[in-house]
């Protein structure tokens, strides 16, 4: 049996700039490509503090998983990139936050640099809609 790939972006979000999807959908799972805390226009929000950013990353998040017809809920997995640990603790508050009592697998990397100078990228794998 064959299965499909289903490819869907958030009306919510500019198209991606680079060859890609916002979301794939295979084998009943949804892949979320990295998000980047840039604004509805396409605009990164450079000069914005970490918390903005990190609440933008979240917003852009959702929209992906809306545009995929799932949800937080049904998340599986969050893999979360900052480019300075020290702002581990703030991002994982702003991020509880916003989950609640959902607790996909996680992961928290530090790494040297993100696109456009940004703070703070996420990607997720989440379960489809039945």
């Amino acid at each position: 049996m064959q299965q499909s790939i289903v490819f869907a972006n958030s009306e919510r979000l500019r198209p991606p700039a680079g060859h890609y999807s916002h979301t794939c959908t295979a084998a009943g799972l949804v892949f979320v490509s990295g998000q980047l805390p840039v604004d509805v226009n396409g605009r990164p929000m450079t000069d914005r503090p970490f918390a903005q950013q990190a609440e933008q990353v979240l917003a852009n998040l959702d929209a992906c998983l809306e545009a995929a017809a799932t949800n937080r809920s049904r998340l599986v997995q969050v893999r979360i990139y900052v480019t300075d640990m020290n702002s581990w603790p703030a991002f994982n508050q702003i991020y509880a936050d916003w989950i609640g009592d959902i607790r996909p697998a996680r992961v928290v990397a530090g790494v040297a640099s993100l696109h456009f100078g940004l703070l703070v990228e996420i990607e997720a794998v989440a379960l489809a809609s039945a």
